[in-house]
């Protein structure tokens, strides 16, 4: 890892700056690249594909350890520099550069058929990390874990337990398909340019089988009791399209949710419970 150029010289020598709409802010320290590419390949050489190549900072350890790697990269100034970098890596097959947007491209597909284990993992532009993370829980099934760099914010949400002050929303929607840790944090002085806020790599474990499936029936009761936490959920959940307040009072009896409570108490399990209970009928009118 030694002797590979700093981010802001091989931009300047390229004649190239970072693009704010982009919100790029690349990775400086080899040494925090090479424990994120442990975490998303620690051991039997597998698949890797990787949201936001850069310039390579973390590609390059991914495939030391990665048997193949699939780095997608928007910017069309960096993709020829990419290619210029991982020639032998890409004339040898293991490294498949897609030059695209990562929220139009389908992540399964870069994996299918590839060594596994699949794995995700990226250095997330923060203004879209909301959107990734929704992507990566539709597409959980094709990928064993994912290891993201995130806002070390957006770290605490996702790991935060029910009744946490930063659990909400986008904790119950990553915790139904993932075990979720945060691994360490990234002071803001590693990234060229420096962010105004800290980062923190967390790790993603697919769980053996989701505690529930992303229904639409689910996603309107965790966006509901997380709209405005003050609410109970028999007021959050009281006017729920399809589901009139007699439906919810039954499911909730039957999934053991206390609707005096409000959404930051119950863990991902009792929000599953609920819309399992919705969907089965056990809220109907019989």
């Amino acid at each position: 890892m030694t002797g590979v150029e700093a981010p802001a010289a091989r931009l300047a020598r390229e004649g190239l700056r970072p693009k704010k709409r982009f919100g790029q802010c690349f990775l400086a320290d080899t040494g925090l690249a090479a424990r994120i590419a442990e975490l998303a390949a620690p051991g039997p050489p597998g698949t890797v594909v990787e949201i936001g190549a850069g310039l390579g900072a973390l590609t390059r350890p991914l495939l030391e350890r990665a048997q193949h790697v699939a780095a997608i990269e928007r910017d069309r100034d960096l993709v020829p520099l990419l290619r210029q970098d991982f020639s032998v890596a890409l004339g040898a097959g293991r490294l498949h550069l897609v030059e695209a947007d990562a929220l139009g491209v389908d992540w399964p597909a870069l994996a299918a058929g590839r060594p596994a284990p699949h794995t995700l993992a990226g250095n997330l532009p923060y203004s879209i990390t909301g959107a990734l993370l929704e992507r990566a829980v539709e597409g959980s099934a094709a990928f064993e874990r994912c290891v993201f760099l995130v806002q070390l914010e957006v770290a605490d949400r996702l790991v935060a337990p029910a009744g946490h002050p930063a659990y909400g929303a986008l904790s119950v929607f990553v915790g139904a398909p993932f075990v979720a840790r945060r691994a360490f944090i990234v002071r803001r002085g590693a990234f060229q340019p420096q962010p105004g806020v800290d980062s923190a790599v967390v790790v993603l474990e697919r769980r053996e089988r989701a505690l529930t499936a992303e229904t639409s029936t689910f996603r309107a009761l965790v966006r509901a009791a997380f709209a405005q936490r003050r609410k109970t959920l028999r007021n959050a959940w009281g006017r729920l399209e399809h589901h009139p307040a007699a439906a919810i009072e039954r499911s909730a009896r039957a999934a053991g949710v206390r609707l005096d409570a409000r959404g930051e108490t119950l863990d991902v399990a009792a929000f599953a419970r609920m819309a399992a209970s919705l969907d089965a009928g056990t809220g109907g009118a019989g």
